[in-house]
């Protein structure tokens, strides 16, 4: 095995200990349990993200809209359950719908992306920067460009509960990871998506149904950046539309391919999308903990970006 190819395979857990033997060293309570939750509980709506991006990227595309998406299920939800939208019969009810609608309407963005990219043969970064740029613009419209405080521990509790002590968020979070590596790996859907990716001429000739593969991914997409948006109010108790989900398409994309997925489709890994998720967290903790600004943060995440589609390509070649 050459250095290239140990490194897209094991680079990312590389990665990772490195990071946990540092701060173990160099930063104070990182070992703490208080630590740990901050990190894993920040680290959930970056996973959740970048889970669908996985499927898009797995199909050969790319989802710059996810933030948006983000910005626009945190927006609705809050409108929801206190009535703003339409008269609720119970509040009960109108919990439920705070789930329920914000990811439904994300999940139709989602299909939108699709269709565009399927249907008319838009490039995906094209396609998708529609959103990027107009989804937060029509969060800002549904608010009015209000900031939503609310406190209601019965949406609260997906980010703020806890499950035999364990952060609700978290374990949203491993059953999200989990189903999505199940149905990449062991579906129908799964082997389509891939041979999607790596070729979708062939895949094509061989009977898959290429439009279908490619919109499905874009709908969970969509949906997974619906259910991390309301993760993110709920744990903050407020929605603002112009900060909900800022950045988070380039988390996304980092944690995808810092964890070995193929940028160019046709091969990917949840699992490694998750460690590669856990890194990108750690980089901003560990920059944050040892008084290194924000913003250094964003330079860090480009340049492990480059460094892994570097790694990727090396690796290409060489098999090549």
């Amino acid at each position: 095995m050459g250095g290239a190819e140990f490194l897209r395979r094991y680079g990312v857990v590389v990665a990772l200990l490195a990071l946990l033997a540092f701060n173990a060293a160099f930063t104070p309570n990182f070992l703490s349990w208080q630590t740990v939750n901050v990190n894993l509980t920040q680290a959930c709506a970056i996973v959740i993200v970048a889970v669908g991006m996985t499927l898009v990227v797995a199909s050969g595309g790319i989802d710059l809209s996810v933030g948006s998406l983000m910005a626009i299920s945190g927006a609705l939800a809050p409108l929801v359950f206190t009535g703003a939208l339409f008269p609720l019969p119970s509040h009960g009810v109108g919990i439920a719908l705070a789930f329920v609608l914000p990811v439904a309407v994300a999940a139709l963005l989602g299909l939108f992306n699709g269709w565009l990219v399927t249907r008319f043969s838009i490039q995906p970064i094209v396609a998708t920067l529609v959103l990027f740029i107009a989804g937060r613009g029509i969060a800002q419209v549904v608010t009015n460009g209000n900031l939503q405080v609310f406190r209601e521990p019965g949406f609260q509790a997906i980010g703020l509960g806890r499950v035999a002590g364990v952060p609700v968020q978290v374990v949203l979070m491993v059953l999200i990871v989990a189903v999505a590596a199940f149905v990449l790996t062991r579906t129908l859907y799964g082997r389509q998506l891939l041979a999607v990716g790596g070729n979708a001429r062939a895949a094509h000739l061989s009977g898959i149904n290429v439009r279908r593969v490619r919109c499905l991914a874009y709908v969970a997409s969509g949906a997974l950046a619906g259910l991390a948006g309301l993760v993110v109010i709920a744990r903050n108790g407020a929605s603002d539309a112009n900060l909900v989900g800022l950045g988070m398409e380039l988390d996304a994309i980092a944690a995808v391919a810092v964890g070995g997925t193929l940028l160019s489709g046709g091969r990917a890994s949840m699992i490694g999308t998750l460690l590669g998720a856990l890194v990108i967290q750690l980089v901003r903790y560990t920059l944050l903990a040892n008084g290194v600004p924000d913003a250094a943060a964003l330079v860090v995440k480009a340049v492990l970006i480059i460094a892994a589609v570097w790694i990727q390509q090396r690796s290409l070649g060489k098999a090549g």
